[in-house]
């Protein structure tokens, strides 16, 4: 089975804004190899500095130090028009005085490609997202989902190795947001090319991604598949960032970890004190007095839908959130104050890194 190439290598990557002792540094010693052909997500919150390596990926800025690679080749000093690497912003920077068509043969067009050629490309990125009929119409007679796969269309016109795409998504409401998620991954596995997304919404990483680099205070925390990032965080910060955690604490003997309420869970984790966390869906919410529940009482609920949120207090001064589908029309939901009893999922709990 022939291995898969890195397309795009970052190796100790600084960033640092300033000099001396007032330098700040975006990027502190990040390293990270990025496969041919994969959908990989920089996730985080403002300021982690995601930004800034797709920024150095693209050659809009020079690392201060560290070295970017483009399928082997070091292009840390390249130029921007001389990577085969496009970008996608989130202001979508079209022509307004442009039909469709003609927005996304301008870059082709810039090249110098054959006026064959062009014609080609843009009838086959028309098709690819999907806007034959619109392809004689302005840009700003669009909506801003239309908008947005025009600036894809663009962008993947002159095939390139590896697309950045800059948050392109949160301008969007959040039905045509879901939409586009599920249209950007389609097009990434019809094109092939290696897409390098940045957002800070942990549901467009979870969705859309072959693998996700979490970071925070320009380092990366954890790099991994978005099911292996959300049920195994790697720390404490990770499991807050991605989805919802509840976060507990309890005295390990090596083998089993001991609650607040005097609980006894199976748990191979160092002696001490330790850090814990479960997630809502893992919580079980059972009649009181169930074999092996623990003691429990509804604080408040939150519906959300097709799922409800509960707010329970354990003895010990635990407080814990539980997960569970809303009850069918007609059905009893629980109320403040009702008694119940609470199971966590064998094997859900988990001992975490600060």
């Amino acid at each position: 089975m022939t291995a898969t190439r890195t397309a795009v290598e970052a190796n100790s990557i600084v960033k640092a804004f300033g000099q001396g002792a007032v330098a700040i540094k975006a990027l502190d010693n990040v390293s990270v190899q990025i496969k041919q052909g994969e959908f990989f997500t920089l996730l985080g919150p403002s300021g982690c500095g995601k930004t800034t390596l797709l920024r150095l990926i693209a050659g809009f800025d020079t690392p201060t130090s560290g070295q970017i690679l483009l399928d082997g080749t070091d292009i840390t000093h390249l130029p921007p028009n001389k990577r085969p690497v496009n970008t996608v912003f989130q202001s979508y920077a079209l022509f307004p005085h442009l039909t469709v068509a003609e927005n996304i043969a301008f870059g082709l067009q810039m090249q110098g490609r054959p006026k064959a050629e062009v014609t080609e490309s843009v009838a086959r990125m028309l098709a690819l997202v999907q806007l034959e009929p619109m392809a004689k119409r302005k840009t700003s007679q669009l909506s801003g989902g239309q908008q947005q796969r025009v600036a894809l269309a663009r962008a993947l016109a002159p095939s390139p190795k590896v697309l950045l795409l800059d948050e392109p998504l949160s301008a969007l409401d959040l039905k045509l947001r879901k939409e586009m998620q599920i249209e950007l991954k389609r097009l990434q596995m019809e094109t092939g090319i290696t897409f390098v997304f940045v957002t800070h919404d942990q549901e467009e990483a979870l969705t859309m991604s072959d693998r996700i680099a979490v970071m925070s205070a320009g380092h990366i925390q954890q790099i991994g598949a978005p099911r292996d990032i959300y049920t195994r965080p790697a720390n404490r910060f990770v499991a807050s960032f991605i989805g919802e955690t509840n976060f507990l604490s309890g005295q390990s003997d090596g083998t089993t970890v001991t609650l607040a309420n005097g609980a006894i869970m199976p748990l191979i984790a160092p002696q001490g004190r330790i850090n814990l966390a479960i997630r809502p869906e893992q919580v079980r919410v059972v009649p009181p007095g169930t074999d092996g529940a623990m003691p429990a009482r509804v604080a408040s609920t939150v519906y959300f839908g097709t799922d409800t949120h509960l707010h329970l207090h354990l003895e010990g001064g635990i407080d814990i959130i539980a997960r569970q589908q809303s009850p069918a029309q007609g059905g009893a939901a629980m109320e403040k104050g009702e008694d119940v009893g609470v199971i966590l999922a064998e094997g859900a709990l988990q001992a975490l890194e600060d």
